[in-house]
């Protein structure tokens, strides 16, 4: 990362890093659009520099034809490949809990196989999620880096190497080896395709599209028992990637020359631009010295303790309901296709309405009362338990793309996103790490009394800071309003 480099303020960035927004009486007026980017200074507002209204509003005009065909051609051709890519790196990572109770009965599972004990299992999944804490801030640079392509067609690569190579592990070193190459490798891309749809969509844009990739984690969950996988997909699938991806707006030569002028006006105050300078020391001290980033950061931490619990632990949560192991792993594609529908439904309705804090609150408190009731309930209460369990899913899943919208739309740079949003999945491994813990075999003829109280607790917390955030910028907005503050308004 260079120190210092000159810079285009309005191709790197909605704001400014050092200089306040100019104001205007008649910026707020709505007359102003991308299309004046071209036409320099209007009523003493330099708009090739400044965003384009009084407030850091981007009043581009979305619902125009030539927008609506333009967002239509980028959706068939990033967000079905985003969604399989991601739909095969799942795959991978939560298939090790359908092999913890595949032949469980016969005395062939995965523990029996490897002579292993819970703790054992429990920990090489907890090396999993510490390389994929370790690698996800670095991967982020080198996509950008290298180009989201080929960074992701390497990533693709490698962890489908190693998938193939986990085929053949015999015992608990090569468990615990390939289990952290396979953290390694799989780090970068969640956090890079999260980071890629900046470069492509407007922040009202973005959560539909996330829930649409991440979704996919949901069919893995429904249909990775019923499907033996070996890896080779990704690294078939990595050499379409590589010609397949397009990389940028910018540089996409699928895109018609009236195609690309708009994509860039779409994006002139409210995207990440692939022609930004490397990220400065400076641009990475104001991200980590950013309060309210860690506020963030600590609800995506605790919304992926139940995140992760139920996407390792549903196999034996649903055994734990009183199905044998074949029919528990079939047992736990209605959470998952259930889930799939209400993250899609939770994720467009946040974009509609601009209200992303909100549908994520309400997200996690549904899914704190599926797992409170679980809780309460008797172990044998087999068919209502089973029922909360598709309402925690539920809840689980739809609050993480309203949370990533909502942060990708405060962050006003390419460098910033870039590493915020790596940092916020970052911290999510922890939260991870903890799911790994809460659910334990001895508890299972119990009904899995702690997982279920931790699940509740992490969602309370979540939903109550996300509450506590958007009350602030509800009132950091009501001070720029005024003029106190010269700032962009944030985004609820």
């Amino acid at each position: 990362m260079s120190e210092s480099m000159d810079r285009d303020e309005r191709r790197d960035s909605k704001i400014s890093l050092e200089e306040p927004i100019v104001r205007s009486d008649t910026a707020g007026s709505g007359a102003i659009t991308p299309m004046s980017l071209e036409e320099g200074r209007m009523n003493g507002v330099d708009l090739s520099k400044f965003t384009v209204s009084a407030f850091g509003d981007d009043l581009f005009d979305s619902v125009t034809p030539e927008n609506r065909s333009l967002l239509w051609k980028q959706d068939l051709r990033i967000v079905p490949l985003s969604a399989f890519i991601y739909l095969l790196c799942y795959l991978d990572r939560s298939n090790i809990g359908n092999a913890r109770i595949m032949n469980l009965d016969d005395g062939n599972d995965l523990e029996s196989e490897l002579n292993i004990t819970d703790d054992k299992y429990i920990i090489s999944l907890m090396l999993f999620l510490i390389a994929y804490a370790l690698f996800e801030v670095p991967s982020n640079y080198f996509l950008k880096a290298v180009s989201p392509s080929k960074w992701i067609a390497f990533l693709m690569m490698s962890w489908g190497a190693v998938t193939i190579g986990t085929g053949g592990v015999r015992n608990y070193p090569g468990l615990v080896a390939t289990r952290f190459l396979l953290g390694v490798f799989e780090a970068g891309l969640f956090p890079g395709l999260v980071y890629y749809l900046t470069f492509w969509y407007r922040s009202d844009e973005r959560s539909l599209r996330v829930a649409l990739i991440m979704a996919s984690s949901t069919l893995a969950g429904a249909f990775g028992g019923a499907i033996a996988y070996e890896g080779i997909p990704s690294c078939l699938s990595a050499i379409a990637v590589y010609y397949y991806l397009p990389d940028y707006p910018e540089t996409s030569s699928w895109l018609s020359s009236e195609e690309a002028r708009l994509a860039d006006q779409r994006l002139a105050f409210n995207g990440s631009k692939g022609s930004s300078a490397s990220m400065t020391w400076k641009e990475s001290k104001a991200v980590l010295r950013d309060w309210r980033l860690y506020i963030h950061y600590l609800i995506y931490f605790a919304s992926s303790v139940p995140f992760s619990s139920l996407s390792l632990f549903a196999p034996s949560i649903v055994d734990g309901l009183g199905y044998s192991s074949l029919q528990a792993q079939l047992m736990t594609i209605p959470p998952w296709a259930v889930s799939y529908v209400v993250t899609v439904l939770v994720a467009f309705s946040s974009d509609r309405f601009n209200a992303r804090a909100t549908h994520a609150a309400a997200s996690m408190l549904f899914a704190a009362v599926g797992f409170l009731v679980s809780a309460i309930l008797p172990p044998g209460s087999y068919l209502a338990r089973y029922i909360m369990l598709i309402v925690a899913c539920s809840g689980s899943f739809a609050c993480i793309a309203p949370l990533l919208g909502w942060i990708t739309g405060n962050l006003h740079s390419t460098s910033a996103a870039g590493l915020a949003i790596a940092l916020n999945v970052s911290f999510g491994a922890p939260g991870q790490i903890v799911g790994v813990w809460i659910y334990r075999s001895e508890e299972q003829e119990r009904g899995y009394p702690t997982g279920h109280w931790v699940n509740v607790g992490m969602l309370l917390l979540g939903s109550m800071c996300v509450l506590g955030l958007r009350w602030w910028y509800m009132r950091e907005n009501e001070r720029i309003r005024k003029g106190s503050v010269d700032k962009p308004l944030w985004k609820l």
